[in-house]
């Protein structure tokens, strides 16, 4: 599978038009769980085989491309330039994105006037405990673990439990391995490009499948919030924090990425959003950037053009800990909270939120309103109780989505930008 030649071209006219199918299938699936919900929640069963589809090539992929995209360098002492690149990236669009959120929230202030005591009570104890024993308790406890999260003592055990960042590890250490044994390993370095290609022209296959299992996922997920009465009337009791992290969100990606975008690559970056429209809106229906993977990565080979050795190298592990979105997110959330239960925040203690929501949105794994299980860690560094979470778990589930699609674009972004390195 190339970026260039007529199979190339040939592809990017049904990717647009599987871009058009996606799109018609999110507005049918909402509009068919605003006018039916109990009949839209019937689909859940067809979302949940699209969304376990993706997952099973999440952990085969990853390890194939990583190890493929090692390999194409031909030479190990290359890594560092790209990988330096990529960890920059990875940080500074972070903490660009926890800036953003902390002024957009101050500058709104959606808490203020806000806070019923009745609110805290739809987050139970049982919810709130269960939040507490899923994440570390301190900003310590984030570092041991990120640094902890890079080893396993089970490769397969890893495997099995998704667990990304040390398959990751080994496969850039067993690739670059390979790359110094010359003529002696050519049989096991042509089976890795061969399985990648391989599994590349799978997910085209299954992509075939998207508009089918995008409009099953997001018809149930909406039929159940409408259901259940938190759809329309959550958004006008937290209408002015939902707004305020959608305006946080919409700017961050259509200002501050693709600024960056342009100023590395000197291309129009809107028509790079569009060639990844395909992943953007999986990554909104899935509300998982390691599900939405294999799609990122085949958008940005076949549709933008980006070099393999790039997408290979770079998209596994933002997908993994580029969580632009989310850091975002949890910066403005525990910020509303304060505002809400009448806590102003100095200065000092809005810096403690922007360090901590951006080391706890690298430790979110890429899954489901992981976002909730990191707050808890935010509001603790400011001593705000995590029962206070109430407040916006009611919409948590909608900004996900959104949080996920900017996540995933970011890490597209980085692709296009460390692409540079490799050269």
């Amino acid at each position: 599978m190339s970026a260039s030649g007529p199979d190339a071209a040939e592809s990017k006219v049904p990717g647009s038009r599987l871009t058009i199918y996606i799109l018609v299938a999110i507005v049918f699936a909402i509009g068919l769980a605003l006018g039916a919900p109990h009949t839209a929640m019937r689909f859940q069963v067809g979302g949940e085989i699209f969304l376990r589809l993706l997952m099973m090539m999440v952990v085969p992929l990853v390890v194939a491309s990583v190890m493929s995209g090692i390999i194409g360098l031909g030479d190990v002492r290359k890594l560092g330039r790209p990988g330096l690149a990529a960890v920059t990236y990875y940080a500074a669009t972070t903490f660009l994105a926890v800036m953003l959120g902390i002024i957009v929230v101050n500058l709104v202030e959606p808490g203020v006037g806000v806070v019923d005591p009745a609110q805290l009570e739809t987050l139970s104890g049982e919810r709130v405990a269960e939040l507490e024993q899923a994440g570390p308790d301190s900003l310590g406890e984030i570092l041991e673990n990120l640094l902890l999260m890079l080893f396993t003592r089970n490769l397969f055990l890893s495997a099995a439990e998704a667990n990304l960042l040390p398959l990751i590890l080994f496969s850039i250490v067993f690739a670059g391995m390979l790359t110094t044994m010359g003529t002696r390993v050519t049989a096991i370095t042509g089976m890795i490009v061969q399985v990648n290609d391989a599994l590349l022209n799978f997910i085209l296959l299954l992509m075939k499948l998207a508009p089918l299992g995008i409009f099953c996922l997001v018809t149930a997920r909406f039929g159940e919030a409408r259901a259940e009465g938190i759809f329309v009337e959550t958004l006008g009791q937290t209408g002015w924090y939902f707004l305020t992290v959608l305006v946080g969100l919409a700017f961050h990606a259509n200002v501050t990425l693709c600024l960056i975008y342009w100023m590395f690559t000197r291309k129009n970056p809107f028509r790079f959003m569009a060639q990844m429209s395909q992943a953007i809106l999986t990554a909104f229906s899935t509300a998982s950037s390691s599900a939405t993977l294999p799609i990122t990565m085949e958008s940005a080979v076949v549709n933008a053009g980006i070099s393999k050795k790039s997408v290979e190298f770079v998209l596994p592990v933002g997908a993994t800990i580029n969580m632009d979105g989310t850091a975002l997110y949890e910066a403005v959330a525990a910020i509303f909270i304060a505002q809400a239960v009448g806590l102003e925040l100095t200065l000092a203690q809005q810096g403690v939120v922007a360090v901590t929501a951006t080391l706890a949105a690298i430790g979110a794994a890429g899954i489901p309103e992981a976002g909730l299980v990191t707050m808890v860690i935010v509001l603790n560094a400011v001593g705000l109780p995590p029962e206070y979470i109430g407040l916006i778990l009611s919409v948590d589930w909608l900004l996900d989505r959104f949080r996920t699609a900017v996540n995933t674009f970011g890490d597209s972004v980085g692709a296009a930008v460390v692409e540079k390195a490799f050269h």
